[in-house]
């Protein structure tokens, strides 16, 4: 038990979690070799065997069931640790990351970015894209920029402001399309499509535009790409109206229906907040953002 270490515990966690030595090592930044080699160290080092292999996946053993709770009590202390280090670190200088919105991240902090290179020289920015909610108390990131408000009491959110969207197209396909202002006046239009399950179909029907599938001939998940196809001419899209405002080339359409309104929230964990290079970052964030 003495040469247990931690980096492996870890490896266990994570690989325990994700089921699979192929996507651990893709949580971790790790290669599979290195994932299947750190597991096979602990096992080695606890004497026992700590997964079965079916085919891809991983199952855990009666002895690996058995370790995980205690494991997951350790990480939760590493992780305790490494918050309560870093809140108290006071010189703004070293790494930050935020995570935000594939959009937000590609369209918006470029911009705000600027601020915090000039007011913060110190402090280096790693920017996350993520459309999921990072779980900050783990951190995979020290700042997020969420549109939902926080529930975790360890966390701590700022209300920035509410936010629009609105359905965009480009000017050369209102050239040869007209301009749509109305549901019945897209009747015939390409939309622009962000899922194969059809979430966003949903909330346009929420909208009072009722499309079936066929009408999206183009689909991604990633915003920035699905902002690209309207801008090429290939569709009508949906795009935050403080994007669409900076981007040449593009025109409003759809403007008899109601814009969609979101809130922008600012969010970090209670012990980050009091480390000076995130609190730094967090307050330039949230006065630009405004």
């Amino acid at each position: 038990m003495d040469d247990i270490d931690w980096n492996h515990l870890r490896t266990f966690l994570t690989a325990a979690d994700a089921g699979t030595l192929s996507a651990a090592g893709r949580r971790l930044g790790l290669s599979q070799p290195t994932v299947s080699r750190q597991v096979a160290a602990l096992e080695a080092a606890l004497g026992v065997t700590l997964f079965e292999r079916a085919g891809k996946s991983l199952v855990l053993t009666q002895a690996g069931a058995g370790l995980l709770a205690d494991a997951r009590a350790m990480g939760a202390a590493a992780d305790r640790l490494s918050l309560s280090a870093a809140g108290q670190a006071e010189d703004a200088v070293g790494l930050v990351s935020v995570s935000a919105s594939d959009s937000v991240a590609a369209l918006v902090l470029p911009r705000v970015l600027h601020r915090v290179r000039a007011e913060a020289p110190g402090v280096r920015v790693e920017v996350l894209s993520s459309n999921a909610l990072s779980d900050l108390l783990r951190r995979e990131a020290d700042i997020a920029v969420r549109h939902v408000r926080p529930q975790e009491p360890e966390l701590i959110g700022r209300l920035v402001r509410e936010a629009t969207a609105s359905f965009y197209a480009s000017t050369e396909w209102v050239r040869k399309n007209g301009h749509p202002r109305t549901a019945g006046e897209a009747s015939g239009a390409d939309f622009i499509g962000y899922d194969r399950e059809g979430r966003f179909i949903e909330h346009l029907a929420s909208l009072g535009l009722d499309l079936d599938p066929g009408r999206f001939p183009l689909l991604s998940t990633n915003s920035v790409v699905g902002w690209e196809l309207v801008r090429a001419g290939l569709g009508i899209g949906m795009m935050m109206d403080q994007i669409a405002e900076d981007t040449p080339g593009v025109v409003r359409v759809l403007d008899g229906l109601p814009q969609v309104r979101f809130p922008i929230w600012l969010v970090t964990h209670r012990e980050l907040r009091t480390a000076r290079r995130i609190r730094v970052v967090y307050d330039i964030l949230a006065e630009a953002l405004a």
